[in-house]
Parts: structure tokens; sequence; C-alpha cells
């Protein structure tokens, strides 16, 4: 339950912070397009394409494709939250290019848990189920450790996201794009951002350490 509702208030900031900065045009006048090309092509990263895509709040860099797409409130936006978006987004395509650690890992575990999300749950429940009838818990530990995977990838998404704001606000000092009330701003909707990270890894640790209560108590019970 503690881990749902800090869910619920990670979207819920994240809504209300991006909203009042959306709001509040940024002092260079310039859109979420027109700094993504100016700070790609002073990070050196001009081969870096930038699309346009529908939606909100589900802009994303795609290494394998080196695309930088933002949802159309953020490109065409002259806002404080689309310079914090868009140089947090930028920020991933430096890992890229610098080979960060964390990010490989986390891309690599990508297949796993897209796998191990769904999957795990059921082969844990099967095995719960079938353990009243056989005494074995094998199968069910075996979901355990496949939704484990859900677990690890949430854990390195942190470091992931937060050094990519930490890139994002010195991209904005340097290259003077926000100056320090619109830095602590952009800051205020980065760190909304994180939360919902935050939360993720929250969620996935209760579920998992909820099915492990789940094996032991009955492990007790036998």
């Amino acid at each position: 339950l503690p881990a749902l509702l800090l869910a619920f208030y990670a979207r819920w900031k994240v809504r209300s912070t991006y909203t009042q900065y959306n709001r509040k045009p940024n002092a260079r006048g310039l859109s979420g397009y027109e700094v993504a090309r100016i700070l790609l092509r002073s990070a050196g990263l001009d081969h870096i394409r930038v699309e346009e895509v529908p939606g909100e709040l589900n802009d994303h860099y795609d290494p394998k494709r080196n695309i930088l797409r933002l949802s159309r409130g953020v490109a065409q936006s002259r806002s404080v939250a689309a310079l914090g978006i868009v140089a947090h987004e930028i920020g991933h395509a430096m890992q890229d290019a610098s080979d960060y650690t964390p990010l490989r890992v986390r891309s690599g575990l990508v297949p796993i848990v897209n796998i191990g999300s769904w999957l795990g749950p059921i082969i844990f429940f099967a095995g719960f189920f079938l353990s009243g009838f056989t005494g074995s818990t094998a199968i069910a530990w075996l979901g355990l450790f496949l939704f484990a995977g859900t677990v690890v990838f949430a854990l390195i998404t942190l470091p992931v996201e937060f050094n990519a704001s930490k890139r994002a606000l010195q991209l904005l000092r340097i290259y003077q794009l926000a100056d320090g009330r619109e830095l602590q701003e952009a800051k205020a909707v980065l760190d909304a951002a994180a939360l919902t990270y935050v939360a993720a890894l929250a969620q996935a640790l209760s579920t998992m350490l909820y099915y492990v209560f789940l094996l032991t108590g009955f492990s007790r019970r036998d």
C-alpha cells in the first residue's frame, strides 16, 4: 500500500509540476525543438535526429536509432519545463555516446525484464498453487527469480536517470540557456520525474518481498 500511494503521489507530482512550469516561458524564448538542436550541436551530437511525436510526456532518446523523440507539447513549447525535459533526454544521448556503464547494463536487462515482469508472477503463483499438492516450492522460487529482474532494472534505472538530470542542468548552465531561477525551476521538473522511478523501485521491491513472505510463510507452515 505505501508503494502504491507513492506511485499515485509521484504521478500527481509530475503532472502538477509540469503543468506549472509549462505555463512559464523561458527567458530565451526557445522552443523545445530549438533547444534540442542547440544542445546536440554544442555536445558534438549532430548525428542525432530530432523527431516530433504525438502524445504527452513520452519524450525519450532511442539509442538504437540515434533519434531524440520529443512529444508535440515539449517540441513546440517555449517553456521552462521544455528546457528541463529536452536537456534531460540529451543527457541520455551523452550517456550513450560516452558508453555510460549503468545505461549499458540497463539496456542489457530490457529483454530479461520484458519476459520476467509478466511471466515471473504467472510462474510464481502457479508454483505456489502446485506446492500445496507437491510440497515443493521450487517452481514458485523460479518465478520469483524471474520477477527479481524487474527489481534490478528499477534499481539500475535510478543512477541512469539521476545522472541524465545532472548532465541536463550542466548543459543548460554551460550554454547559458537558463539563468539561476530557471535552473531551479527546471530542476523541480526533473526531480518530480525522478520520483516516479523511485516509486517504480518501491513497487517492484514490495511485490518481490510479498512473494518471499508468501513462500517463507508456506515453508514455516510446512
